[in-house]
C-alpha cells in the first residue's frame, strides 16, 4: 500500500527547489555571502543572515544521521534525517528497504516519487 503524502504548496523561497524536482534534480540554495549550502530554502542564510543566494545541483548522496520507524500505517516506514554530501540535513523517508533495516550511518542516494502536480518528492534509498 502506498503512503498517502501531504505535500504543502511551496513558500516563495522554495519555488526553485520544487521546480527543479520536476526534472528530478535536487537543487540547494547556496549563500553567496558565506559560501555555505542552505536547506530548507529560506529568505536569509541561517549562518550569516545574507540574502544573496544561487541554486546549485546537489550530488544526491548522503548518510542517515537519525531514523525512526513509524508504525501507525499498514506498513511501517522510515522517517530519517539525512546528511547530504554538500553539508545540509534533510528530513525525508528512506525507501527501497524494509523500514527496520534503515540504520544510522547507512549510505543513501536520492530517488524520486512523482506527485500529482508534476513535481517529484525527494526520498532516499540505500546506495
Amino acid at each position: 500500500m502506498a503512503i498517502k503524502r501531504f505535500v504543502q504548496p511551496p513558500s516563495e523561497a522554495a519555488i526553485p527547489f520544487w521546480e527543479a524536482t520536476k526534472d528530478r534534480r535536487l537543487d540547494l540554495q547556496w549563500c553567496l555571502d558565506c559560501e555555505q549550502p542552505v536547506h530548507f530554502p529560506r529568505e536569509a542564510c541561517p549562518r550569516c543572515l545574507g540574502t544573496r543566494f544561487e541554486w546549485r545541483t546537489a550530488s544526491g548522496d548522503g548518510e542517515v544521521y537519525s531514523v525512526v520507524v513509524e508504525h501507525r500505517a499498514e506498513e511501517p516506514y522510515a522517517v530519517a534525517l539525512v546528511d547530504l554530501a554538500e553539508g545540509v540535513r534533510m528530513l525525508t523517508n528512506v525507501v527501497g528497504v524494509p523500514a527496520d533495516q534503515v540504520s544510522v550511518g547507512m549510505a543513501v542516494k536520492v530517488t524520486w516519487e512523482a506527485l500529482d502536480d508534476g513535481r517529484h518528492l525527494p526520498l532516499f534509498e540505500p546506495k
